[in-house]
């Protein structure tokens, strides 16, 4: 069986392995194109996971070598190199690093993925390794549907990876939708059934993932790339797919008020 950490690492690995395929049907002139990302061109968007991958690999490793994490001044050395490089060194850069990453990680034993603790400089405490491949995770996930979504209007995130990350934010990423949600949003609280997750998201003083097992006041009919992707402002009318239906006492656009995007 299956742990958490197990498969976020398949799922980072399934999302590289989606980007690299599409990468390789690009030129230098369509580095320069527009992303999903706002003003963000593809390259810039890959210069972005490229410097958060080698930051990432560099505080998994502390972690697993149970030294100090990287200190002040490294995060911002990486991002200055990274900007500094041109459009198609970004894009290589990009591959090179999440690939070392997803290599790094396939190659932990079962114990090392279920005991580390990784220390964040942003949290309070360390968090286990698996919560922290979830925040990978869902960067990559969105990140990559923005490098693709300007050539493909119709991409999806990787099905897989919104399958976990919407795992995640129903246990120790849960904190996240209290910071993106804007519950205020709606005018009454509500309860809405994801029909594919077995979850339910509660808009009430703060925006939560729970388990379904209450009398919902609406439901989301949606696969989990779809949701993922509302909840990161990512389901506006041209890219929602057909299928996607909200009843109840919200409505989609009610829905995207909540999920502004960040």
């Amino acid at each position: 069986m299956t742990t958490l950490a197990d498969r976020t690492i398949a799922a980072l690995r399934g999302t590289h392995d989606q980007v690299a395929a599409h990468m390789r049907g690009l030129g230098e002139d369509q580095l320069q194109d527009a992303s999903g990302a706002d003003g963000w061109p593809v390259a810039q968007v890959l210069s972005h996971l490229g410097s958060g991958t080698e930051i990432a690999l560099a505080t998994y490793r502390a972690a697993l070598d149970g030294t100090e994490p990287p200190g002040d001044g490294f995060n911002q050395g990486i991002w200055d190199r990274w900007n500094a490089l041109a459009p198609a060194e970004q894009a290589s850069g990009f591959l090179a690093h999440e690939a070392a990453l997803v290599e790094t990680l396939e190659a932990l034993t079962p114990e090392q993925r279920e005991r580390t603790d990784v220390q964040l400089g942003f949290l309070p405490a360390p968090i286990p390794l698996a919560t922290a491949l979830g925040m990978r995770l869902n960067e990559a996930a969105l990140h990559g549907w923005d490098v693709r979504v300007g050539a493909e209007p119709t991409a999806t995130v990787h099905e897989g990876a919104a399958r976990v990350v919407v795992e995640h934010l129903s246990n120790g990423l849960g904190f996240m939708l209290g910071y993106i949600g804007k519950a205020d949003a709606l005018p009454e609280p509500s309860r809405v059934r994801l029909a594919d997750a077995g979850a339910a998201l509660v808009i009430d003083e703060r925006v939560s993932l729970v388990p379904d097992d209450e009398e919902p006041t609406a439901t989301l009919v949606a696969e989990p790339e779809a949701v993922l992707r509302l909840v990161a402002g990512r389901l506006g009318p041209a890219h929602t797919p057909a299928g996607v239906e909200v009843s109840g006492n919200v409505s989609l656009d009610d829905l995207r008020r909540v999920f502004p995007g960040y």
